[in-house]
C-alpha cells in the first residue's frame, strides 16, 4: 500500500507567494521536440515530445566530449598526449562535412582535438579523438553507449563518435541529451568552461567560427553543440549559467537554421527571466515521517538527500502540493541514510518533481518483546 503524507510546514511556507503565472514558452510548433531543465532543482521546465527518438547529428559530438572527460579525470590519458594523424584518417574524415582540416602527419594534442570537436563540430577530429583514446572505433562508441546507460539514457545509442549518417543506428531523445548535459556540466565542470564556449578555432592556418547559437548572445550562456543533417534538421543541446541557476536546453527537428537559433537565444532567456529558485530546505532538514513494521521504532524521521528547491515562474498565483511519498510501512531494519521515500512537489503548469528522502536515524528489527507490543498496537489500531 502506497502512503501519502503532507510535509512539513517549513516546506509548504516557503511557496507562499501572488501575481501572476509565467508567459508561455518561446516555442514554435515548427519545432517538434523541444525540453527545458533547471538543473538548481532538477524541475522541467517545459517539455514537448521529450522522449520522442531522433537523429541527433553532430550533436553526439556531447557524448564524446564527456566520454573524454572522463577518461581524463581518471588518468587514463592526458589533454597533452600527441596524437599523429594518420593518412587513413585524413583520406577518409578531413575535410568531410564539419571539420578542423587535420592532415596526415598532425601532431594535435588531444586537448585540441577536443576542441577541434567541440568549437567547429571536427568530425575528423572526433574520429581521431576515438583512436587515441581506445584505439579503434568500435571500442570507442562501445564505451559511449556504456557511459549512456549508466546516465539513464534508455532511449539513446551511437553508433558512431561524430554523428556522421549512420542509417538509424544513432538516435536519443531530449529527455536523453537533458541528462547528458546535466552530467558534462556537474562532473566535470573546468573541462567543461575549458573545452565548451569558444567562437573560434585556428588549426592549419585556417580559422574557423562555431555556430552553436547562444554563447556571446544570451548572458550565461556557455555551450554546447548544434547538429544538423538532412535526416534530423536542425539540432541543438545548449546550456547557460545566471545567478546561480544552471538550465539546460534541447531543441530537434527545427527546419531551418535560423528558426532554431532565434528559438534558442529566446527559450534560454526565457528561462532566465521568467523564472525563480526558492530554498525550500536544507539538506537533512527533517520534514516529516514514514510508518516502519516490525521496528523498534513505528515511525522513521525523513530528510532530504539535497537541498530543497522549488523553480517558480515569477509571481506564481498557480496551485501547488507537497506529499510525502513511500511504498508502507516500511520494512525494518532501516538504515540512516537509506533513501527510503521521495517528497513530490507539484505545481501548477510543471512537470512534478520527485525530491529523494532518506531515513534520518537507523530503526533496528524488533525483537520478541517489542514484536508482541507492535501487534498489540497494530490490533487495536
Amino acid at each position: 500500500m502506497r502512503h501519502f503524507a503532507h510535509s512539513a510546514l517549513i516546506v509548504a511556507a516557503a511557496l507562499a507567494c501572488s501575481g501572476a503565472s509565467a508567459a508561455p514558452a518561446p516555442v514554435p510548433e515548427e519545432i517538434p521536440i523541444a525540453v527545458m531543465v533547471d538543473l538548481a532543482s532538477g524541475q522541467v521546465l517545459y517539455s514537448r515530445e521529450e522522449n520522442r527518438r531522433f537523429v541527433p547529428a553532430s550533436v553526439v559530438k556531447v557524448m564524446t566530449a564527456f566520454t573524454a572527460f572522463r577518461l581524463i579525470d581518471e588518468g587514463a590519458i592526458q589533454p597533452s598526449t600527441p596524437f599523429v594523424v594518420s593518412q587513413e584518417l585524413a583520406d577518409e574524415w578531413s575535410g568531410e562535412g564539419s571539420t578542423m582540416f587535420l592532415k596526415a602527419g598532425d601532431r594535435p594534442t588531444f586537448g585540441e582535438l577536443l576542441l577541434g570537436a567541440t568549437t567547429v563540430s571536427g568530425n575528423d577530429a572526433s574520429v581521431a579523438i576515438a583512436l587515441a583514446a581506445t584505439g579503434s572505433l568500435e571500442e570507442w562508441t562501445a564505451l559511449m553507449n556504456r557511459n549512456a546507460a549508466e546516465l539513464g539514457m534508455r532511449d539513446t545509442h551511437f553508433g558512431s563518435a561524430n554523428g556522421y549518417p549512420d542509417e538509424g543506428r544513432t538516435f536519443t531523445t531530449a529527455h536523453d541529451l537533458a541528462l547528458l548535459g546535466e552530467a558534462i556540466t556537474d562532473r566535470y565542470p573546468d573541462l567543461y568552461r575549458r573545452y565548451f564556449g569558444h567562437r573560434t578555432l585556428t588549426w592549419n592556418n585556417i580559422t574557423q567560427e562555431n555556430h552553436e547559437p547562444l554563447t556571446g548572445h544570451v548572458a550565461g550562456a556557455d555551450g554546447m553543440k548544434t547538429g544538423y543533417t538532412r535526416e534530423a534538421g536542425y539540432n541543438l543541446l545548449g546550456s547557460g549559467e545566471r545567478n546561480g541557476r544552471r538550465l539546460v536546453l534541447v531543441l530537434a527537428g527545427s527546419p531551418t537554421e535560423r528558426i532554431r537559433d532565434r528559438t534558442a537565444r529566446a527559450f534560454l532567456e526565457w528561462g532566465f527571466e521568467d523564472f525563480v529558485s526558492r530554498g525550500l530546505a536544507e539538506e537533512g532538514t527533517v520534514i516529516g515521517s514514514a510508518l516502519v513494521q516490525d521496528g523498534s521504532s513505528s515511525r522513521v524521521a525523513l530528510r532530504p538527500t539535497q537541498p530543497v528547491i522549488a523553480t517558480l515562474p515569477k509571481d506564481f498565483e498557480g496551485e501547488h502540493q507537497l506529499s510525502l511519498r513511500y511504498q508502507g510501512p516500511l520494512q525494518a531494519p532501516i538504515a540512516e541514510g537509506d533513501e527510503v521515500a521521495v517528497l513530490r512537489l507539484e505545481i501548477e503548469g510543471l512537470a512534478p518533481l520527485d525530491i529523494p528522502l532518506a531515513a534520518a536515524e537507523n530503526v533496528a528489527q524488533a525483537g520478541f518483546v517489542q514484536r508482541i507490543i507492535n501487534g498489540f498496537r497494530g490490533f487495536f489500531g
